[in-house]
């Protein structure tokens, strides 16, 4: 199988009436609750290998996995070979022991191993998990797997309209030569409004990189297509849930999340939006970017001790950036920023893709290249712009240290840390800042060297209207010198 021919099944699948994939099981996997599922076990040894390096591991039905994907094993010559499901590859755990299924049960999913030291090829750690829809979780060495991605998104926060999950129906894993450091995976996508033919490109280690191709189908249109989207959660951070009049978490924990942030690129600007919890409903944001330079979900706060989660290490979780290719290859649109108020940790509630700007129409063909790599600690080399980031954004009342006589109800200062290139060493520099706020007033912006860390700090204090607007209030804030930017737009809500 090639990707051409990934490309014709798509377009035969777009031309006639969507035919949903079956997902019965039998009684037996579909009664199995959240531990029993995860009881069932992949047996190492009778993993797939591709080469020297990489091999590959399945996923077994049931639970909430109830649809089947038809895996395939494709060599440089020909055809592809079915990877055939048997119940020996699995240790089923307690509730299914002595049990078999039939040949014809298949496949959830499967995930990649790579030894990401080629001197040790035995060692080989999963990277790579295609499981569910069109989810994909992706990290890189040393990492811990975090926010997903995702093939595509239907009418994520269209009013009016359910939110569609296209699926991952067939997989062609190419096998790579023996040495290869990289692998192809060619992947079949169908739903109600679309088919399309993936292919990734497949390269792990420090930081860990997928190449994606695509070819989208709609078989009507579409009025919000989600292009690269990612999806992560946010429960409460540094400014506590965030949003106005948020109820705070009782947690002994000082922040849980996946990603504390969203980066928006495009040509002479990077601005960097705070994750937000807490508000009384869903909320999207739209950032204009008709000249996409990249885009990305990323965990900027790296220390453990602003988690304390010992089994979770969310410090460790990767970002991920993705970047058109060419740059501005997406076309006119924005990304899209969506937000669902959540108390449970478990559950994702934060998604960003690119929307591009009209209704996607029937009968034509949407071809797309991009790139997704995994992010750590910055700076990051992927992150484009020789600019300071945002590293901290922390609220509290300003009356402790900015009392005002008669009080002013509702007014909050911000403490915003920059650190990274174009800041200067010395104190004694003139550092600016550009403020605004969507209403409101941003008032006394201050600004001083942090010392310890070589960064520089805003402090600014936003005094609401009255009445207040409903919805989210956008503030913004830019440090400059010498007529120029030296820092990301800081662009958060309150």
């Amino acid at each position: 199988m090639t990707f051409e021919g990934v490309v014709a099944q798509a377009r035969a699948l777009a031309e006639a009436l969507y035919q949903p994939h079956p997902d019965d099981l039998p009684p037996a996997l579909a009664k199995l609750d959240y531990d029993a599922y995860r009881g069932i076990i992949f047996r190492p040894e009778a993993s797939p290998k591709l080469n020297r390096l990489f091999s590959v591991q399945l996923f077994h039905r049931g639970f909430l996995q109830r649809k089947r994907v038809a895996l395939f094993l494709q060599g440089d010559v020909g055809p592809p070979r079915p990877i055939p499901y048997e119940s020996r590859l699995f240790r089923l755990g307690d509730k299914l022991a002595g049990r078999s299924f039939s040949p014809e049960l298949g496949f959830a999913g499967f995930r990649l191993h790579y030894a990401f030291d080629p001197q040790d090829a035995a060692r080989q750690e999963e990277f790579l998990v295609f499981l569910g829809a069109s989810y994909f979780r992706l990290r890189g060495k040393g990492q811990e797997y975090g926010l997903s991605a995702r093939a595509a998104a239907i009418d994520t926060a269209n009013p009016g309209r359910p939110e569609e999950f296209p699926d991952f129906t067939a997989f062609w894993i190419c096998e790579p030569e023996p040495e290869a450091r990289t692998v192809t995976v060619l992947a079949l996508l169908d739903s109600p409004s679309l088919a399309g033919a993936y292919r990734f490109e497949i390269a792990p280690g420090d930081p860990s990189r997928i190449g994606v191709s695509a070819s989208l189908h709609p078989r009507h249109a579409i009025g919000r297509l989600g292009i690269a989207p990612l999806t992560s959660m946010f429960l409460h951070g540094q400014n506590g849930p965030g949003a106005r009049g948020a109820v705070p978490l009782d947690d002994y924990r000082p922040q849980v999340h996946d990603s504390d942030g969203l980066v928006v690129a495009t040509p002479g600007d990077r601005l960097w939006r705070p994750l937000v919890n807490g508000r009384a409903g869903p909320q999207a944001s739209l950032f204009e970017a008709d000249a996409l330079v990249g885009f990305g979900l990323l965990q900027r706060e790296r220390r453990f001790a602003a988690y304390l989660d010992v089994q979770a290490r969310q410090e460790a979780r990767p970002g991920l950036w993705v970047e058109p290719r060419p740059q501005g290859g997406f076309g006119p649109g924005a990304v899209e920023l969506f937000e669902i108020p959540s108390r449970e940790e478990y559950a994702d509630n934060v998604v960003a893709a690119f929307v591009p700007r009209g209704a996607v129409a029937q009968g034509t063909r949407l071809s797309l290249d991009y790139t997704l790599t995994t992010v750590g600690a910055e700076p990051d080399p992927t992150i484009p712009g020789a600019l300071a980031r945002v590293v901290s954004t922390r609220v509290g009342s300003p009356d402790q240290l900015r009392a005002v006589t008669p009080p002013i109800p509702g007014r909050r200062l911000f403490a915003i840390d920059f650190e990274g290139p174009g800041l200067p060493d010395s104190a004694e520099a003139e550092i600016t800042a550009i403020v605004s706020a969507s209403a409101g007033t941003m008032v006394d912006p201050v600004i001083e060297r942090v010392t310890p860390t070589g960064g520089w700090r805003l402090y600014v204090e936003w005094r609401p209207p009255t009445p207040l607007p409903p919805g989210d209030i956008v503030l913004r804030a830019r440090l400059m010198m010498g007529g120029r930017a030296v820092s990301e737009t800081w662009d958060a809500v309150v």
